[in-house]
């Protein structure tokens, strides 16, 4: 039975940092990201507020610095393998994710069959170029895109497994029977199937072998 395996990045596959914050290590920004993300923790700002003001802290960003914020970042150990064992088995693997798509689709590189993420314009930003806050995504979106994908593929919502941390996953957590939290906070641990604390993404995957979704 084909599976699909839907993977957040941000907190997920690199342990306790994102996509931005590791940009901001780049270019000198890291106090104005932190501010930026307890913003939006407590719900001063949402998601395309957030997403407009990094544009506009990211103005400068060069591909050079996107390149090296994005080797630099804390991944897990076992990606890879990860993803390699899924697509030898006859499965998916997908990442959604918040973050930009700029940085997200890299790891297509990696061997991800899907990535999908917030939309901006291509790395150096042309001048003038105005972000489309629609193309900005939202946790619910994560639900969306799962089903987009879950189509493409030709699976159900009974065939995914779910990884994540934070509570931008509990909507994807609540809408598929087989999720993990990896290296996650409260909100998603009370949700999930299995709860992972470590740095080798292998053991995390390790825990749903054997699943049958059809006794769930």
């Amino acid at each position: 039975m084909a599976r699909l395996h839907i993977f957040d990045m941000d907190g997920t596959l690199m342990r306790g940092s994102s996509a931005s914050m590791e940009i901001a290590r780049e270019i000198g920004l890291v106090e104005e990201f932190r501010e930026l993300e307890a913003a939006l923790g407590r719900g001063v700002i949402d998601p395309p507020g957030y997403a407009e003001r990094a544009y506009e802290l990211w103005a400068a960003l060069t591909e050079v610095q996107l390149t090296a914020a994005f080797e630099g970042s804390p991944w897990l150990a076992g990606i890879r393998e990860v993803w390699a064992d899924i697509t030898a088995r006859g499965e998916y693997c997908a990442v959604v994710s918040l973050s930009p798509e700029f940085f997200v689709r890299r790891l297509r590189a990696w061997g991800a069959h899907e990535a999908r993420a917030s939309l901006f314009p291509e790395v150096p930003f042309p001048t003038g170029a105005v972000l489309d806050l629609a193309g900005i995504m939202l946790p619910e979106t994560k639900v969306t895109v799962a089903d987009e994908l879950c189509a493409r593929y030709g699976v159900g919502r009974a065939d995914c497994m779910a990884y994540g941390d934070s509570l931008s996953d509990t909507a994807l957590f609540a809408a598929v029977p087989v999720s993990v939290a990896v290296n996650g906070d409260h909100y998603v641990s009370d949700l999930a199937t299995f709860a992972y604390t470590g740095d080798d993404l292998r053991e995390a995957y390790e825990m749903t072998r054997g699943v049958d979704h059809e006794k769930l």
